[in-house]
């Protein structure tokens, strides 16, 4: 498993983990079962502390992507294809309104927006 962490980013380190992670399990590269690495192992393979890969696993766990088994460590869940749906939807949304407000911001009206949506849409 990959994660790169960017110290520079504003994004704090534990979401950086939590969103790398998600992405590896909604895209299939994390299956049904599979075990990560343990809070300790992963904290020394990022040069991060602990505290913060066991914030992301519990992150993790809340949100159903994983289940930790004491003493055993903490595993993908099955697939959930809704869950997977929603996550991919929310990576979207966020991107629109990242686009969305940049366009705002460079004196863009709401119909400039609606009208390029419109022209891209119909390509």
């Amino acid at each position: 498993m990959r994660i790169i962490i960017h110290n520079s980013s504003m994004v704090p380190i534990y979401e950086q983990v939590i969103s790398q992670i998600k992405k590896l399990i909604i895209d299939g590269q994390l299956e049904e079962g599979a075990m990560l690495p343990s809070v300790r192992a992963m904290a020394a393979e990022l040069k991060i502390s602990s505290l913060t890969v066991k914030k992301a696993y519990d992150r993790l766990e809340e949100e159903g992507f994983v289940t930790t088994v004491h003493g055993k460590g903490t595993f993908v869940n099955a697939a959930d294809s809704q869950l997977a749906f929603e996550a991919r939807r929310k990576a979207v949304e966020d991107e629109f309104s990242l686009a969305i407000n940049r366009a705002l911001l460079a004196g863009l009206s709401k119909e400039d927006i609606k009208e390029i949506i419109q022209i891209i849409l119909e390509d």
